[in-house]
């Protein structure tokens, strides 16, 4: 769309066809700025980083482009070969060495950020510098080798159906998608009519379980890039509702982002529907209280489940609750029992909206969020 060259390292799975390979040392000059292109192997097995240098600070880098190798508070995954699993682990440090080797001023911009299925330990922050992270981050605080390998082996991680399509792309490229630059208003009655495989409500939980149009699910525009790919399939049609006109433009880059761009377009505000009279839904928010009574009558007919990921639940859970992670809820909502009364939980609520909004597309009718969820329960606990 802009123009712009496209660069791949030289190790690829397949043939690149839309792009330029890049190799070590590799120079790019723009104005005062030199990028030098550095080979760092790990997450993927033709994995860059790119270093950029300004004339006006000859002592070193200025800063790195770590791509997913190194982020703040985390490194990058290495699950992707499974029977390589120790050799990319391994590849993945020395390439970490070799980005902590230019030096502390260095600051680092990592290709993503808290959220991110790419790493669980991320910090809420853009960028760092490569000092703090060789003083704070975990992994980088592991200085043996085999040690290192031992902890990535050990991981646990989630694949998103939706990294096969980015694995495609990531070779074959992606079509400019115009029609989500130039997206369609929806009226109300637009909704209805629209056809649309996946009507998705971007708002805030607290706002959707408050009251949402039937048949929307909730995702929150900041958790699209975690957990949109969970539930969307590629080609499926997808019609948003927003708060306001930036969150419909930030949640509909979001999605082109990760190949779901089959945006038929967009509807803001919510409010004016219900003054309508249109058929809106709503799911119950409870609080602990509530939770421990439950707990205590032992109903045969409901369930508190969990939906956190399988290493948060490893440290620490409810007793009484059950586990599915909310990302598979995609198709193990089959296992589960339209009849029965489920309670959502997650580490904060968040993801358990996201569950709750999901189950209730596919026709649970007895929901409800626990609101703080293991915080508020571990709170209470003392």
């Amino acid at each position: 769309m802009t123009g712009a060259r496209v660069l791949h390292g030289p190790n690829p799975a397949d043939e690149v066809v839309f792009a330029d390979t890049a190799r070590e040392g590799d120079v790019f000059e723009i104005g005062k700025i030199r990028v030098e292109v550095l080979e760092t192997p790990g997450h993927t097995d033709d994995h860059l980083a790119f270093v950029f240098h300004d004339d006006d600070y000859p002592e070193g880098p200025v800063g790195v482009f770590t791509g997913d190798a190194l982020f703040v508070g985390d490194v990058g995954r290495t699950d992707f070969y499974p029977e390589r699993a120790r050799e990319v682990a391994g590849l993945l440090y020395d390439s970490l060495q070799k980005i902590c080797a230019l030096g502390d001023q260095t600051i680092i911009y990592p290709a993503h950020g808290a959220g991110s299925v790419c790493g669980s330990e991320m910090a809420d922050r853009e960028f760092s510098t490569i000092g703090h992270e060789r003083r704070n981050n975990p992994r980088l605080l592991i200085a043996d080798r085999d040690e290192f390998i031992k902890a990535k082996v050990e991981e646990h991680h989630y694949q998103p159906p939706y990294f096969r399509l980015m694995e495609r792309l990531n070779l074959e490229g992606a079509n400019a998608a115009p029609r989500v630059m130039r997206p369609k208003h929806l009226g109300l009655e637009d909704l209805g009519e629209s056809g649309a495989d996946h009507l998705v409500d971007v708002r805030e939980p607290l706002a959707y379980a408050a009251g949402h149009m039937q048949g929307a699910v909730c995702l929150p525009v900041g958790m699209i890039p975690a957990f949109a790919g969970w539930f969307i399939s590629e080609g499926d049609t997808i019609a948003l509702i927003a708060s306001e006109e930036d969150e419909l433009a930030q949640a509909m880059a979001h999605l082109v982002r990760i190949g779901l761009d089959n945006i038929v377009g967009g509807y803001v505000g919510v409010i004016p529907a219900a003054a309508q009279g249109k058929a809106m839904q709503s799911i119950a928010m409870i609080d602990t209280e509530e939770v421990a009574r439950r707990l205590a009558e032992d109903s045969e007919d409901w369930t508190l489940l969990d939906v956190r990921a399988l290493d948060e639940r490893q440290q620490g859970s409810i007793d009484e609750s059950e586990h599915v992670y909310v990302g598979e809820l995609n198709t193990r909502w089959k296992e589960l029992d339209r009849d029965r009364h489920y309670t959502l939980m997650c580490a904060s609520g968040m993801r358990a909206s996201v569950a709750a909004g999901w189950l209730a597309s596919q026709g649970f009718k007895h929901l409800d969020v626990y609101l703080g969820s293991m915080g508020a329960w571990t709170n209470a606990q003392g």
